[in-house]
């Protein structure tokens, strides 16, 4: 990263959120060129808001319908920031988010950390305490992300708005087929997408060994007992139009419920 400075960066991402509107391609001696650039910065914006060790992390594109839709060719990661975390049945304003989206999740919360660096499906679920379904809430806050590039998205939280968790609900989760687990996601009690858990790089634990080994979690120390993780959505997004109720389900595991107003 000689020569980069992720602070500016943070700070044109900060001011972008607070004018509401779309993230602008950053000026070429300020964009960051690489994943290990975009990692930089995005720590550096989780600093700026507050948020040095956040509450968790999301994945993006873990899914190969997910890669395609977005252009990507693999994973991306982004922090959660903590006022973003919410239980299921939230009640949250539509117009609180920039052209939201909804995504159909797999959802872990660790119990233990997860230093950076190689890390395997096996060690991943270890350091799992509960696995649950989630609602990701997106933004559309990017008019071309092929212009935009893969490292401002990195740096822009791919995507992030706010994670919605369904409750653990005492099932044994490791005696489940995780990726046999099939989830929906409903928009005003219609079911609109569908998708298997298998289909997050063959297993969910998969993404979350993906992430402790990525540049994200390096920037950020690695990962930390108590962090939730978003593996990612089964689904491509759902973009809203309007307020609505939105429902996830992955049977055996409790329904995840919002309602946006």
């Amino acid at each position: 990263m000689t020569g980069f400075d992720p602070d500016p960066v943070a700070v044109a991402l900060r001011d972008s959120r607070a004018r509401r509107g779309k993230l602008a391609p950053l000026a070429p001696g300020l964009a960051p060129r690489t994943v290990e650039e975009g990692a930089a910065a995005q720590r550096a914006f989780a600093a700026l808001i507050g948020e040095a060790v956040p509450a968790g992390f999301k994945i993006g594109a873990t899914a190969k319908r997910m890669q395609d839709y977005l252009g990507l060719p693999g994973p991306a990661a982004g922090f959660m920031a903590a006022p973003g975390l919410h239980a299921s049945g939230a009640v949250l304003p539509y117009a609180g988010f920039v052209n939201p989206g909804v995504e159909c999740e797999i959802v872990v919360r660790l119990a233990r950390d997860l230093p950076p660096g190689p890390c395997t499906a096996e060690q991943a679920a270890a350091a799992v305490a509960e696995l649950t379904a989630g609602i990701e809430i997106v933004e559309n806050r990017y008019d071309d992300i092929a212009v935009l590039g893969t490292p401002t998205l990195i740096a822009d939280q791919v995507y992030h708005g706010a994670c919605v968790l369904g409750a653990q609900g005492g099932i044994d989760w490791r005696a489940l087929n995780i990726p046999a687990l099939h989830g929906r996601i409903s928009v005003d009690g219609e079911v609109r997408l569908e998708g298997d858990a298998g289909d997050l790089l063959g297993h969910p634990m998969n993404c979350l060994a993906w992430i402790a080994a990525s540049p994200v979690a390096a920037a950020f120390g690695g990962l930390k007992a108590g962090q939730v993780v978003m593996l990612g959505s089964v689904t491509t997004p759902i973009w809203l139009d309007g307020p609505c109720t939105v429902t996830v389900e992955f049977p055996p595991l409790p329904k995840v419920r919002v309602t946006l107003t």
